[in-house]
């Protein structure tokens, strides 16, 4: 054995590449609004059926996530060929990268928009490209268009997009896609789609069908409250989809997480009553803030966003103080989840005291 001790050789680029922030966890006597879970408890019938799964998990899952890929076509009435899962979306969108992208090549996202989209970006060793939002907290089509290059292989377009919760219309939306070149693929991301409720967003499905570079992003971790499963599926044409399942990891959604979500998608009438319940307290939250005087974006999401800049770190650690846990982007603002209604209550008491201190 050599005198000096050398590690492994890694990949220079992983140096520069920031790890995932999750949201920061809450402890006993606090309420978790950093990382947009659903606040309820399992939907009917799904918690027996992740028991009965349990039982035999010394056997490896379905690798097809067979019955689950056939429930999501027929819901969504699509081809079964047409869909493909991963352990959350964003493995799913991790693996899209990967398919498409690699040295050389650029990954176009809006920013601030998901955290992950530079992250797998870099890791795939590609160059991520940020575009700026508007000052309104939109995502700048044109600017985007602009930036796309022949370098370009995939662009992120988060709908509603997370953290701030604004939504693209469908004319503006659908003017992007028709411009953007046919062999760059388009990841519209919709993990929020269920609290949705401006009408006129589109649905990204309805997009995809007749655009063979579109993709379709989905989650059962925000409204179906699957997150600690980590369900995620993908809907695209099949050279997308197949390409998806050559790279995506082998035995990845756990049959537990597979039974579940199924459970998940037949409880859908229970899933719409506590959708709406929490799109309910996101208008009330959200009223509560423009009344205090804030500036609040129309969100379609599960969460609400306050612009907050250098104050960003002050206000967390104020909720943090009174009881709520929040999720701060230093220097930019906070994103908070819309929970139980206690927490809620608690949340809009420490806004109204901080804008009083402005």
């Amino acid at each position: 054995m050599s005198g000096t001790a050398q590690g492994p050789r890694l990949r220079p680029s992983l140096a520069g590449i920031p790890g995932y922030k999750a949201g920061k966890p809450a402890g006993a006597d606090a309420f978790k609004l950093s990382s947009n879970e659903n606040p309820y408890e399992p939907l009917p019938g799904v918690l027996e059926a992740a028991v009965a799964a349990a039982g035999s998990f010394n056997r490896y899952p379905d690798a097809g996530v067979t019955e689950l890929t056939e429930e999501l076509a027929k819901r969504f009435g699509v081809p079964a060929e047409h869909v493909a899962l991963g352990t959350g979306s964003v493995t799913v969108a991790q693996s899209l990268v990967l398919a498409t992208a690699g040295p050389d090549d650029e990954v176009m996202f809006a920013w601030r928009s998901f955290e992950a989209y530079p992250i797998i970006t870099q890791i795939a060793g590609a160059t991520p490209v940020a575009v700026p939002l508007t000052a309104g907290e939109e995502h700048d089509l044109d600017a985007m268009l602009a930036a796309i290059t022949p370098r370009t292989r995939l662009i992120f377009v988060c709908n509603p997009n997370n953290p701030t919760g604004v939504a693209i219309r469908r004319p503006e939306l659908e003017r992007f896609l028709d411009a953007v070149p046919s062999d760059v693929l388009v990841v519209v991301d919709e993990a929020y789609r269920e609290f949705l409720r401006d009408e006129q967003v589109p649905d990204g499905i309805d997009l995809y069908r007749d655009r063979a570079n579109v993709c379709v992003l989905r989650t059962f971790s925000k409204a179906y409250g699957l997150a600690g499963l980590r369900v995620g599926f993908a809907i695209a044409h099949e050279p997308v989809a197949e390409a998806l399942r050559k790279v995506s990891l082998p035995f990845g959604v756990s049959q537990l997480a597979q039974d579940a979500a199924v459970a998940s998608l037949r409880a859908e009438d229970a899933l719409l009553v506590r959708v709406q319940a929490l799109v309910e307290e996101r208008e009330r939250v959200s009223a509560g803030l423009v009344e205090q005087g804030w500036t609040v974006v129309d969100s379609q999401a599960n969460f609400v966003w306050l612009r907050l800049g250098e104050r960003t770190g002050d206000f967390a650690a104020a909720a943090a103080a009174a009881g709520v846990v929040v999720r701060p982007f230093a220097g930019e603002g906070v994103r908070v989840t819309i929970g139980e209604t206690e927490a809620n209550d608690i949340f809009l008491s420490v806004a109204q005291a901080f804008r009083a201190e402005l």
